[in-house]
């Protein structure tokens, strides 16, 4: 049993732009999970659309139930192919995705593709479809949850590092990553902490005095 998922996006920069940052695409502060990535094979074809393979190395710690049916060397490394096709005539950038690691375990298959918005010509929308398969017996319902809810997630750091690298590319200051923010929240409330501890010492030592 296969669970599927489908969901669309927008980037709001043109196609070419958006072809060119997918190249470009790592590192982003969203994309530290991603640690290689190697072309395989590269062509353009007699009809000027380029074809290529890659492989991609991420980190992909398995939930601790899971990491007993890995080798210890396997539970926190993924590769991961990834096929695309650019075609410049119908503007439309394809890709096809999945994992050769933790197959038997767990197959994502995702198929996203590139088109110019029709509703705006500066825009790009993108069609994105997952499926998620597993074949563990008595486990199958709850891996394919979980391989989904990380799907999920995966999807929305991939948009914020496309729109990082896009921001980039045309000499705009990027949005701040929620890790950066969440460190200068922490900073600021370690400073008014400080300095209410200071204010209660001092009020603390002007009633000693009185």
């Amino acid at each position: 049993m296969v669970k599927y998922y489908c969901c669309a996006g927008l980037l709001k920069s043109t196609w070419d732009q958006v072809c060119v940052a997918f190249w470009q695409r790592y590192p982003n502060p969203y994309s530290n999970h991603v640690l290689t990535e190697d072309i395989i094979f590269r062509e353009v074809t007699p009809t000027n659309c380029l074809i290529s393979r890659r492989l991609l190395t991420k980190t992909s710690r398995a939930p601790r139930w899971m990491e007993r049916y890995l080798p210890k060397h396997m539970a926190s490394s993924a590769y991961i192919i990834e096929d695309s096709i650019v075609d410049p005539k119908k503007r439309t950038m394809t890709t096809l995705t999945w994992n050769i690691s933790h197959a038997r375990l767990m197959c994502v298959e995702e198929r996203c593709e590139y088109r110019t918005n029709p509703e705006n010509g500066s825009w790009t929308e993108i069609k994105r479809e997952a499926w998620i398969s597993s074949n563990v017996y008595g486990l199958t319902r709850a891996i394919q949850e979980f391989g989904l809810a990380r799907f999920k997630t995966s999807v929305t750091k991939t948009m914020k590092g496309f729109e990082y690298v896009l921001a980039k590319m045309q000499g705009e200051t990027p949005s701040r990553t929620l890790a950066e923010t969440a460190t200068e929240r922490a900073r600021e409330t370690a400073l008014a902490a400080k300095e209410k501890a200071k204010d209660l010492a001092s009020h603390a030592q002007k009633k000693q005095y009185v």
